[in-house]
């Protein structure tokens, strides 16, 4: 069967509710993945950051296959062998104090939401059903109800109101701008380190040691959704790192399970997850032995092979290639270790051209907000893979 032939399938029976490259992947190994009719890519997307550690990581596919020879589910009725080591793992790795795992990051969102509304009531004495949290403009944290209520993005709400109230957006990178929306109902501020969606956002130097101060005073949770950015993206294990700050509560996914299964998490100190009592919150499959124990080889392999280390070193020489390009189509290009975005100007036609350009190439990456061109290669890329990048890169941006 060839490229067309699933194509059709997708079209005949699938929801349209994404517009992927047409390429049709069946295998994938490392940095590189294979199509249908044999072809194959350098992955420069890695699942939005899901598979940091690479395609099909044989120590993460081992204990997949060990586990489940063993135990997949056992609800959260009864207790299971993994989790309580999952949970001392990530509680050392992170600085954290409290983890609850649930499945997606929207669920990992969704649950945040629901802690830091309660913490609001109980801990800080908002009155009941006053509590407000404070998102970014051009957020990104999810497709839930409650989550595209609270986008900037109109195709994000178009036809799904009512929505949840309680939330307020101000602009990205402005310290000051959060500093004036609190309130005394304010309970929590959300924001990505790094805007993906967005289009690779940068905020200022020094902002989140800014917010994480003004937090601070006004006795506000800090949150910060690093389900893109953590776990060695940027060159740090979490970008929150970069400024030397931590969270009240962390978000992480993603790449928590090396791609093979959907776990995230919600990292906390014990004021905000100490609220939740058992019935106040819970999920069928998060906390599964499956899944923590995909998560901790996952995390593993992540630390003892230098992926991070790997992320800043590659990261840094990448943007500095790239950076070399004359080409009359870029307006800026950004980025911090391996999360990099090119914008070009508005004269380019947009960035899917671009993006399918290079899949003729070889090279595989999406477009966001249709000027961005977003590369996210794994964390395991090495120079001569970069280099090998660059020619077709460069090529398709000066063509």
């Amino acid at each position: 069967m060839n490229t067309q032939h699933y194509i059709d399938l997708e079209n005949r029976f699938g929801a349209h509710n994404y517009k992927p490259l047409d390429v049709v992947l069946n295998r994938g190994e490392g940095i590189w993945v294979w199509d249908v009719d044999g072809n194959r890519y350098l992955d420069f997307l890695s699942a939005y950051s899901a598979v940091n550690q690479g395609h099909c990581h044989p120590k993460i596919m081992q204990t997949m296959i060990d586990q489940a020879r063993k135990l997949t589910l056992t609800s959260r009725a009864f207790r299971n062998d993994q989790l309580g080591y999952l949970y001392k793992e990530l509680c050392e790795m992170t600085n954290s104090h409290k983890v609850l795992p649930m499945n997606s990051g929207a669920e990992a969102v969704e649950t945040v939401i629901k802690a830091v509304r309660k913490w609001g009531y109980k801990v800080k004495g908002v009155p009941e059903n006053q509590a407000e949290i404070i998102v970014c403009e051009n957020n990104f944290h999810g497709r839930t109800i409650a989550i595209v209520g609270f986008s900037t993005d109109e195709q994000y709400k178009d036809g799904f109101g009512p929505f949840a109230p309680g939330f307020k957006a101000i602009p990205f990178g402005d310290a000051r701008a959060l500093e004036n929306a609190i309130t005394p109902d304010t309970v929590g501020f959300l924001v990505e380190p790094i805007q993906g969606e967005a289009g690779v956002i940068m905020p200022p130097e020094g902002y989140l040691k800014d917010v994480r101060a003004i937090c601070e005073k006004q006795n506000v949770i800090l949150i910060l959704d690093e389900i893109q950015t953590g776990l060695g993206r940027t060159g740090k294990l979490l970008a929150e790192e970069h400024e030397g700050v931590e969270a009240d509560v962390t978000l992480v996914g993603k790449a928590l399970s090396g791609g093979f299964y959907p776990v995230s998490a919600v990292l906390s100190n014990t004021e905000v997850l100490g609220v939740f009592m058992p019935g106040d919150h819970g999920s069928t499959f998060g906390g599964n032995p499956m899944a923590c124990a995909v998560s901790r080889t996952a995390i593993r392999v992540l630390m003892e092979e230098g992926m991070v280390e790997n992320a800043a070193e590659m990261g840094a020489y990448f943007l500095s290639c790239l950076k070399d390009i004359r080409s009359p189509y870029i307006r800026e290009i950004r980025g911090k270790g391996l999360m990099i975005g090119i914008e070009l100007l508005p004269e380019a036609g947009g960035a899917r051209g671009f993006c399918e350009g290079l899949k003729a190439k070889g090279l595989l990456c999406k477009e966001t907000h249709e000027n961005v061109i977003r590369f996210a290669p794994p964390l395991i890329i090495t120079k001569a893979d970069i280099d090998w990048a660059m020619e077709r890169i460069e090529s398709v941006l000066t063509e």
